[in-house]
C-alpha cells in the first residue's frame, strides 16, 4: 500500500502539514514530533493523523512528548487513533475526532449523476450559502466549513433557497478539503452526493486531490459512492 499513489500524496500533505520535518512510521509505528506550530490540531494540543496502517503525531512541547512517548510503548496505531481507547492510556482533557481521511483519483472517481436536478456554481460569498448554514444549525455549519472554502460554490436550489451545497478549500500540497453541507429537511435524496460530485470534478479538472474527512457515516457513504478510498484517521487531543 505504501507505494499507493493517492497514499504517497495524502501522507506528503500531512507530513507539511506537520510543521516540522517529519516522516510516517514503519508499518504499525507512530512517528513523535515536537512542533508548536502544527497544523495537525488546535494549538497546545496533540495530533495525529494515520495513513496506511501508519502514523505521526505532533505535540506542543518536550513536556507532552515524555507523556506520549511512555504511553506509546503500550499502544498500537489502531488503539491510538480509537478516540475511546485512548483515554485509557493518556490524560485527555478533550478531543477531537476521530475522523476518517478518505481521497480519490481522476481515475477512481465516480461522477453523480443528477437527473431533474440542477447544480449551480455561485461565488464562496453568496448569500444562499449562509442562509443556508443557519437552516442547517451552528454545529453542521462548524463541520461543513462552507464559509471557509476557496472555490467556487455548487448549490442546489429548491423554491428558490439552496438546500445543499459543495465547494472544496485549497490546502497545501495542491489538495481540495471538500465541504459539504445539506439542509436537515433535504437530506436523504442523494443532494450532498450531487453538490460533492460538482466540487470534486472542479478540483480534479484544477489538477487538486480531493480530500474527504468525516466523522458521520452518512457522510462516509456519500464520498464512498464518489469512489473516495478510506486511507486513514485524523484526531486531536488535548492533555489535562
Amino acid at each position: 500500500m505504501a507505494s499507493d499513489p493517492l497514499l504517497v500524496r495524502a501522507r506528503g500533505l500531512w507530513e507539511e502539514l506537520a510543521g516540522v520535518p517529519v516522516s510516517f512510521a514503519s508499518a504499525g509505528g507512530v512517528n513523535v514530533v515536537v512542533s508548536p506550530k502544527s497544523a495537525l490540531c488546535p494549538p497546545g494540543w496533540l495530533g495525529a493523523v494515520a495513513l496506511g496502517g501508519s502514523a505521526l503525531m505532533t505535540v506542543p512541547n518536550e513536556r507532552a512528548a515524555l507523556i506520549v512517548s511512555d504511553a506509546l510503548a503500550r499502544l498500537s496505531v489502531e488503539v491510538l487513533m480509537d478516540g475511546e481507547s485512548v483515554r485509557e492510556v493518556l490524560p485527555v482533557a478533550r478531543m477531537l475526532g476521530p475522523a476518517t481521511l478518505a481521497y480519490v483519483s481522476a481515475e477512481g472517481f465516480r461522477r453523480a449523476g443528477t437527473g431533474a436536478v440542477t447544480v449551480a456554481q455561485l461565488p464562496a460569498d453568496h448569500p444562499d450559502l449562509r442562509r443556508l448554514e443557519e437552516t442547517a444549525g451552528q454545529q453542521d455549519a462548524g463541520e461543513a466549513a462552507l464559509d471557509e472554502i476557496t472555490s467556487p460554490a455548487f448549490v442546489v436550489h429548491e423554491q428558490g433557497r439552496a438546500i445543499a451545497a459543495a465547494g472544496y478549500r485549497t490546502w497545501p500540497s495542491r489538495t481540495a478539503h471538500i465541504c459539504v453541507l445539506t439542509a436537515p429537511r433535504a437530506r436523504g435524496r442523494g443532494l450532498a452526493r450531487v453538490a460533492g460530485s460538482a466540487a470534486v470534478s472542479h478540483a480534479l479538472g484544477a489538477g487538486l486531490l480531493p480530500q474527504w474527512r468525516a466523522r458521520p457515516l452518512a457522510s462516509r457513504r456519500v464520498a464512498a459512492a464518489l469512489g473516495f478510498t478510506e486511507l486513514g484517521s485524523q484526531l486531536s487531543l488535548e492533555l489535562a
